[in-house]
C-alpha cells in the first residue's frame, strides 16, 4: 500500500484515503445480522425444545470457521461438552494474528504519515475484528481506544452501537445501560434521525430482556414505520416483539389503532399465523382461540433468549389481560360458562381466578356454592370524591399551620 501511495498524485492519494476512511466505517445492518443471530444459535443449542441441535451446532461451527473466531469455537465446544481441536484453534488464531499484525502496521503508518481520521479508521477496524471473533474484553478495550480518537458525533455513535451489540450478545445489562445512556447523550448533541431510531430498537430489546414490556412497547411502536436496525433482528422478528410487548402494555383502543390496523404490521403478520391469531383473537373476544394461540406464542418466547427467562410471568400476565377483558362485560357470570368460553375446565379456572383475586389483581369474587363469579366494579365518582375530601383536609391543615406561624 505504501508503494501505491507514492505512485499516486496528491489529489488521488487524498481521495483514496477518504474512500478508505468512509468504507471502513460503514456499518451495513444486513452484513451484521449474523452476530446477534449467532447469540440466538448459542442459546438454541441448549434449549430443550430445539428439534435439530446438530444443525444448530453445524451452523455455529460454520460461523466460527468463516470468521476465524476461536473464542466462539471454544464456547461451542464447552456448550456441547467436547474437547476443542487444538489444530483448528491454532489455525484460527494464526489468521487473526496475521490480520492484527497488518492493522498494527497500518496504525504505525497512520501515526507517522497520516492524520487522525486515518488512525481512527484503523483502530475501528481492529476493534471490529476483535468483536467479530467474539473476543469481548479485547473488543471493548479497542472500542474505548477508538472512541477516544473519534471526533464526529455520528462516528462516536457507531462505536457505541457496536458496544451495544456486544452487550446484547450476552445480555450484559450493565454494559447496555451504560451505553444506552451514552448514546442518548450523544444524540442530544446533534445525532441524526436514523441513528436515533436505531437506538430505540436497541433500548427496546434491553427493556424486553429485563421484563419492562410497557416501556419496550412504546419504543417498538415508535420504530415500526422507521425500522432499519436489521443488525439486531429481521423485520418479521421485530414485529413479533411488537405484538408480544403491546399485548400487555396497550388498552383496546390503542391496540386497535397502533397494532391491529397498522399497515406495516398487517403486511408482515400474515407470515406468522399464530401471532396473527394471538393478536386478533383477543381484540375480537375469541377467547378460546386466544388461549390456543397463546400456547404457540409461549413456544416462541421460550425459544427466544431475550424473553425465555420471563416466559412463566408473561404467560400469567397475558391470561390475566384476557380474564379482565372478559369480566369487564359482566356484573356476574357463571363459572362453567366462562370456563367453556376460554376452553378450560371449571376447576382449573376456579384455581386460576382465585390466585389473581388473592393477589389483588382481579376485582371480583367467586360464589362457589352458586357457581357464579361476581365482579366488583370500581366506583370512579366515589373514588374521586374521597380523594378530593382527603386532599381538602390536607390543604386545611396546612393553612391552619401557616396561620399559626403568621400570628406568632
Amino acid at each position: 500500500s505504501t508503494s501505491l501511495d507514492i505512485a499516486m498524485a496528491p489529489a488521488e492519494k487524498a481521495a483514496a484515503m477518504q474512500a478508505r476512511v468512509a468504507t471502513s466505517d460503514v456499518d451495513d445492518p444486513l452484513t451484521e445480522q449474523w452476530y446477534l443471530a449467532t447469540a440466538q444459535d448459542m442459546y438454541a443449542l441448549t434449549y430443550r425444545g430445539n428439534t435439530d441441535p446438530a444443525a444448530t451446532k453445524a451452523k455455529i461451527l460454520a460461523t466460527a470457521t468463516e470468521r476465524h473466531a476461536a473464542p466462539l469455537y471454544r464456547a461451542l465446544c464447552e456448550a456441547t461438552e467436547q474437547m476443542p481441536d487444538a489444530s483448528a484453534v491454532k489455525g484460527m488464531e494464526e489468521v487473526v494474528a496475521a490480520k492484527l499484525k497488518t492493522l498494527e502496521e497500518e496504525r504505525a503508518n497512520a501515526l507517522e504519515n497520516e492524520g487522525e481520521s486515518e488512525l481512527r479508521s484503523v483502530l475501528y477496524q481492529r476493534a471490529r475484528l476483535h468483536m467479530h471473533i467474539l473476543d469481548k474484553p479485547a473488543a471493548l478495550a479497542a472500542f474505548d481506544e477508538t472512541y477516544a480518537k473519534t471526533v464526529p458525533i455520528g462516528q462516536k455513535l457507531d462505536v457505541v452501537f457496536c458496544k451495544l451489540r456486544i452487550g446484547l450478545y450476552d445480555l450484559d445489562h450493565v454494559l447496555l445501560k451504560e451505553n444506552i445512556a451514552k448514546a442518548k447523550e450523544l444524540l442530544d448533541q446533534g445525532g441524526d434521525w436514523e441513528r436515533r431510531n436505531r437506538l430505540k430498537v436497541y433500548e427496546a430489546m434491553y427493556l424486553v430482556s429485563v421484563r419492562q414490556f410497557e416501556q419496550a412497547a412504546t419504543l417498538l411502536l415508535d420504530s415500526v414505520a422507521t425500522f432499519t436496525a436489521t443488525e439486531v433482528c429481521s423485520y418479521e422478528r421485530f414485529i413479533l416483539y411488537v405484538v408480544i410487548a403491546a399485548q400487555l402494555a396497550l388498552d383496546r383502543p390503542t391496540m386497535k389503532s397502533k397494532v391491529v390496523d397498522a399497515p406495516e404490521i398487517l403486511a408482515v403478520i400474515g407470515n406468522m399465523p399464530h401471532i396473527e391469531s394471538f393478536l386478533n383473537s383477543l381484540y375480537n373476544c375469541e377467547y378460546h382461540k386466544f388461549m390456543q394461540a397463546l400456547v404457540l406464542v409461549m413456544e416462541d418466547i421460550s425459544a427466544d433468549r431475550y424473553m425465555a427467562r420471563h416466559a412463566r410471568q408473561y404467560f400469567l400476565e397475558c391470561r390475566l389481560v384476557a380474564y379482565k377483558q372478559f369480566l369487564e362485560s359482566y356484573s356476574s357470570v357463571r363459572l362453567d360458562s366462562m370456563a367453556a368460553t376460554f376452553g378450560l375446565s371449571a376447576d382449573f379456572l376456579d384455581k386460576e381466578l382465585s390466585m389473581y383475586i388473592a393477589s389483588g389483581r382481579l376485582r371480583c369474587k367467586i360464589d362457589k356454592v352458586a357457581g357464579v363469579i361476581v365482579t366488583k366494579r370500581l366506583n370512579v365518582k366515589n373514588t374521586k370524591y374521597q380523594a378530593t375530601i382527603k386532599e381538602g383536609d390536607l390543604l386545611l391543615n396546612r393553612i391552619q399551620k401557616l396561620s399559626r406561624v403568621i400570628n406568632v
